[in-house]
């Protein structure tokens, strides 16, 4: 069985941005092989390697995994990152969940056309400051973690989503002392420290080139 990690999935952050981060926080080496075409895509289509023809897919311990809670929920168990017992469990779920609403909204800003686009910031913003970071910073009041005493995916997810709020609304977290201080916490930790410097596999905010390759490669979703 083969122990290397391969990510199939285009130059960019997208929804494989959090498999790299959870990997990274791991301590977990991964290839990458970047979709740039749509004969790439429906290579492994008619290969069987996406089992409801869609991206992200992870080569992991002999199998070829997608849709991205599951591959997320298999490194989280794997490597200790998901709790200790079932109550812990789905109280990771619920967290994690919730900062990847967060990012799912922001994920689809750069396909959204320009003149909506103001109308999505304002209505991430408002539901970020009035319902997500509220509750985080809840959760954060009497603990360094979000669930139990330990690191989980869920604070891995949600420090990805804050990095991501505060690229759109720099003092987004001001008014959350706790989250701020969980941001810093995070960001000491070693393998996250590693995986925010210069020449990691960490992603940058998509640009023109992220979106013209999404649209050639996936050309059917965009006809």
């Amino acid at each position: 069985m083969s122990e290397k990690v391969v990510l199939y999935y285009f130059n960019g952050r997208g929804k494989m941005e959090s498999v790299r981060w959870l990997l990274a926080v791991a301590g977990v080496q991964f290839e990458e092989v970047y979709l740039t075409t749509s004969e790439q895509f429906d290579k492994l289509v008619n290969d069987g390697a996406l089992l409801f023809h869609q991206v992200p897919l992870v080569e992991m311990d002999g199998m070829k995994l997608v849709q991205t809670k599951a591959i997320l929920n298999y490194i989280a168990g794997k490597y200790n990152l998901y709790g200790n017992d079932l109550k812990e469990r789905v109280m990771i779920d619920m967290y994690a969940e919730g900062a990847r609403d967060i990012m799912d909204m922001i994920m689809v800003l750069p396909f959204t056309p320009p003149e909506k686009k103001q109308g999505q910031l304002d209505n991430i913003q408002l539901k970020v400051k009035e319902r997500s970071l509220p509750a985080y910073e809840k959760a954060l009041t009497e603990s360094q973690f979000l669930v139990g005493n330990q690191l989980s995916c869920a604070d891995v997810h949600l420090f990805e989503a804050n990095l991501m709020l505060e690229e759109l609304f720099p003092t987004i977290l001001s008014t959350f002392p706790h989250i701020q201080a969980f941001q810093k916490r995070m960001k000491a930790i070693p393998a996250i420290d590693k995986f925010l410097q210069p020449g990691s596999q960490r992603k940058p905010p998509p640009d023109d080139v992220y979106l013209s390759t999404v649209k050639t490669v996936l050309s059917y979703l965009f006809k």
